[in-house]
């Protein structure tokens, strides 16, 4: 009997095009919260497995929140080749070319073991129950609020408070539109397959840009002068905006070193533990350049930017009250 074709898709073109064009993201399919409740995932040490690649923002920020709190010896960490390949993400980097823990080469393996009948693309992140070997969740949006709040009992000595109680609602509220106009927005114009839903998606991006650089004049962050979790959901953009998304994904209004504020604001975050130490500028660079993201057929690296420029100093620290 031959082997069963695949129905997982490894490519955005596949389900997320509207009728008029616009990128229209795949919703997050393992969304099983992490808790104590009935038919939530436990909380429990190295019983999980967090898949990422380095290029990807959405899987960055876990990265960056599993820093900053201390559980990287609680979560188990599989990085993927940052160049996403036709069969999807791929554990090449490891001794062997696959995952040492699960065994897998390419992504699509375990979402496959763990549904067949899935049909979207696998994504990183991706958490797996390492005792049943099966996808448990890729709800990137949620995924750090998790971390931050039902993993506390895991969080090392003075970790920040990353979701403080009584500004969740707040939080929340800025991330939906962080998340819409700006992390995801930047894919909305970059993958739009018509000029309407490019430039669209171009305007809410810069517009909301526009209104952050005010709110960053007058405070350190963005809720002040403690670090939150909306502060590592628009970072992850920023670190990537001038080296792929300006250049690749034609958002090409201004970079982000052309607003002071954002541009200090990003080089504040990069030099603090956990930010800077995670992102890794060549495999952001590898991805979007010579992965799908980009016409590239030749497979010319860009030789710059100079990265230099975000060790140089930032001065925020004026604005503390």
């Amino acid at each position: 009997m031959g082997k069963r074709e695949s129905k997982i898709a490894t490519s955005e073109s596949v389900h997320e095009i509207s009728k008029e064009g616009a990128f229209v993201r795949q919703n997050n399919y393992f969304t099983t919260p992490f808790g104590d409740g009935e038919n939530e995932l436990p909380v429990e040490a190295n019983r999980y497995r967090l898949l990422w690649a380095p290029i990807c923002p959405w899987a960055h920020r876990q990265i960056i929140a599993i820093h900053l709190l201390g559980l990287q010896g609680v979560i188990g960490i599989g990085t993927a080749n940052p160049v996403r390949t036709e069969k999807g993400w791929e554990f090449s980097l490891d001794e062997g070319g696959v995952d040492p823990v699960l065994g897998i080469r390419y992504l699509p393996e375990i979402y496959e073991r763990t549904d067949p009948n899935y049909t979207g693309r696998a994504t990183v992140p991706t958490v797996v129950d390492v005792k049943t070997g099966k996808v448990v969740n890729n709800d990137y949006f949620k995924l750090t609020n998790y971390w931050e709040s039902v993993w506390v009992k895991y969080h090392k000595k003075e970790a920040p408070d990353l979701y403080p109680v009584e500004l969740r609602a707040e939080i929340d509220k800025l991330n939906d539109v962080i998340f819409h106009a700006v992390n995801n927005g930047v894919y909305k114009a970059g993958f739009a397959q018509s000029q309407e839903a490019y430039e669209k998606a171009y305007d809410v991006l810069f517009a909301r840009l526009d209104e952050l650089e005010q709110r960053l004049a007058t405070q350190r962050y963005l809720f002040g002068n403690h670090i939150t979790d909306s502060d590592i959901r628009l970072y992850v953009t920023l670190a990537r905006f001038d080296i792929a998304y300006y250049p690749v994904f034609r958002t090409n209004r201004n970079r982000i070193i052309d607003f002071p504020n954002l541009w200090g604001y990003a080089r504040d975050l990069y030099q603090t533990p956990g930010f800077g130490s995670t992102t890794d500028f060549d495999a952001i660079k590898r991805g979007y350049h010579l992965g799908n993201h980009a016409a590239n057929p030749y497979q010319i690296l860009a030789k710059g930017p100079d990265l230099g420029i975000w060790s140089t100093p930032h001065n925020r620290e004026i604005l503390l009250k």
